[in-house]
């Protein structure tokens, strides 16, 4: 949970960040290359090539190409058509998906439990976030529910991963990265704007700090993270950002928000934590 709650924190602020200083300003597929560039550059040094490793690092290679690679280029091209507060309150179906797509691939039934908890943080960040769709509503939605479905996939799959083909931390991250490169090579290299590079100081600060600081570091945490709890809390820290994120967005812009809605939704989120890990975890925990 610490490390989850630490990336939450570090995540909240990129929301922001891309939205004002980088969206219609610098070439989304550039920002999606150098970002994870330079977080794969972190982790280089701890890839290890053998022969009976080779499933493992497709794994988390695949992961990573849908977690951080497949996922950005829809992300960034959200942006474009939403506000940062929209991109936040349509990420509120997340722990459905995780809570699906990691039952799926485990050959489980659907636990009915996990996603009863998973609706409840979907309801919490909804009331937060609960606003008149606007023209763009539609187009909007469906590119942040398909960059919200890969975030997912990649999460679970590492997770999974982790489960059948467990590396060390480092090693396994690296592996993540360099499948997320793959795809942000391709992506530039296809549909990339040479015309479109960073013009100013801040906007170099901004990919630098979410290349090292929220992929390299923060997708780390978030990853190890994962790992150590089950996906029922997995799904739900994932809403945990919308609340955060939006006040966050609030301060720095000093922007007003709904306080009726943000303390609402925000105490639903955290009653649907408590009552996953009471009602939820613990009875399954003591059949065991």
């Amino acid at each position: 949970m610490p490390f989850l709650i630490i990336t939450t924190v570090i995540w909240s602020f990129s929301f922001s960040l891309i939205g004002i200083y980088l969206a219609g300003h610098v070439d989304p597929w550039f920002s999606i290359l150098m970002r994870v560039g330079l977080a794969t550059l972190v982790f280089v040094p701890f890839i290890r090539i053998r022969r009976a490793e080779a499933k493992s690092a497709l794994a988390f290679a695949a992961a990573g190409a849908c977690q951080l690679g497949i996922m950005y280029l829809f992300y960034y091209q959200s942006f474009l058509y939403l506000t940062v507060p929209q991109v936040l309150m349509f990420g509120i179906t997340m722990p459905i998906y995780i809570t699906l797509i990691y039952d799926l691939l485990r050959g489980d039934a659907l636990r009915v439990g996990y996603l009863f908890s998973a609706l409840l943080a979907v309801v919490g960040a909804g009331v937060i976030n609960y606003s008149h769709p606007g023209e763009k509503f539609w187009f909007g939605l469906l590119i942040i529910q398909t960059a919200n479905f890969f975030f997912a996939l990649g999460q679970v799959g590492y997770k999974r991963a982790m489960e059948l083909y467990p590396l060390p931390p480092l090693q396994s991250s690296a592996w993540f990265y360099c499948g997320a490169l793959c795809v942000a090579t391709i992506a530039w290299l296809l549909l990339g704007d040479s015309n479109g590079l960073p013009t100013t100081g801040l906007q170099w600060g901004i990919l630098i700090w979410l290349g090292l600081g929220a992929s390299g570091l923060g997708y780390f945490m978030w990853n190890y993270g994962a790992g150590k709890v089950d996906s029922g809390t997995l799904a739900i820290m994932n809403n945990a950002m919308i609340p955060v994120g939006l006040m966050i967005n609030f301060l720095i812009w000093q922007e007003t928000p709904e306080w009726a809605k943000t303390l609402t939704g925000g105490a639903i989120l955290l009653l649907s934590l408590w009552v996953h890990k009471t009602w939820i975890i613990s009875p399954s925990a003591v059949r065991r």
